[in-house]
């Protein structure tokens, strides 16, 4: 096992300007996602061209951090929401999530692609691959804050921290005391399956033109399976706990098993609709 180390969740202060490892995330994640779009949209026949990518990754942006914060409170906090709607705009106070910051990018992709005038899938497809990269990088920030940990694990690359890394209250545990016991590092584990293999998967996959849902339906897929097997030794936070009087069922699961059924019927419409290459 492996202690983990008091890291500063402050990444670069500058007197009083602090910079946080959580936000240098999303500016590597936007930074990532801008440089990828820039190189698939130099493909001759893409359907979105070189000067329209910073409008994308500006909708996209919005998208990300309104559906995140948006799906944080209706998802994970609702309780909070309801006692004090002001919540919704606490954002010091923490709580984004993904299931929400994807919703919230799907609604800022219609919007983006009227403008572009193409169809929806056209441009989820030529999007998906440049979306895991940023997820990774959210990943890492979460293990830097040492938060959203997992069950206790025999594994040499647990973690053992502290009281204070891993404070009692805040997550159900089901195998004893919360501190001074080795950790899954759930974080790491979700870099890696979320974020760099599903990257590969789809950049591999989006190499050469596919029926229109393929690249959107293998994001979908492949994401609700990483994330439901990551969600099986994630702990649930305390306020929520586990679903329907079990000891694995998680809010994280539960959302996202909806995406791997949507992946797989956009799977199997793109195969029916083969005769349709989508343009990458």
């Amino acid at each position: 096992m492996i202690a983990f180390p008091s890291i500063d969740p402050v990444a670069i202060a500058l007197g009083p300007v602090k910079v946080h490892w959580y936000g240098l995330m999303y500016l590597f994640a936007f930074a990532s996602a801008w440089w990828l779009g820039r190189r698939r949209a130099a493909s001759a026949n893409s359907i979105v061209k070189p000067e329209q990518i910073d409008d994308l990754i500006f909708y996209g942006a919005l998208g990300v951090v309104l559906g995140g914060r948006i799906g944080s409170v209706i998802f994970y906090n609702f309780d909070s929401f309801l006692q004090n709607p002001l919540y919704l705009f606490k954002i010091w106070e923490g709580g984004m999530s993904f299931h929400g910051g994807f919703i919230g990018v799907l609604v800022a992709m219609e919007v983006f692609r009227r403008k572009l005038g193409c169809r929806f899938f056209e441009l989820t497809d030529f999007i998906a691959p440049l979306v895991p990269l940023g997820l990774a990088a959210g990943r890492f920030g979460n293990f830097m804050n040492a938060e959203l940990w997992g069950a206790p694990g025999n594994v040499p690359w647990a973690m053992k921290l502290s009281c204070e890394q891993f404070p009692p209250d805040r997550y159900v545990d089901y195998a004893g005391p919360l501190c001074f016991s080795a950790r899954h590092p759930t974080q790491l584990y979700e870099m890696l399956l979320e974020g760099i293999l599903l990257f590969a998967a789809l950049w591999l996959i989006s190499a050469k033109p596919r029926p229109v849902m393929t690249v959107s339906g293998y994001f979908l897929l492949l994401y609700g399976l990483g994330r439901s097997g990551v969600e099986l030794i994630r702990l649930p936070d305390a306020h929520i706990g586990y679903l329907m009087n079990t000891e694995w069922l998680t809010r994280g699961i539960v959302l996202s098993v909806p995406m791997i059924i949507v992946g797989v019927i956009l799977l199997i419409l793109a195969k029916r609709g083969g005769k349709y290459a989508a343009i990458s």
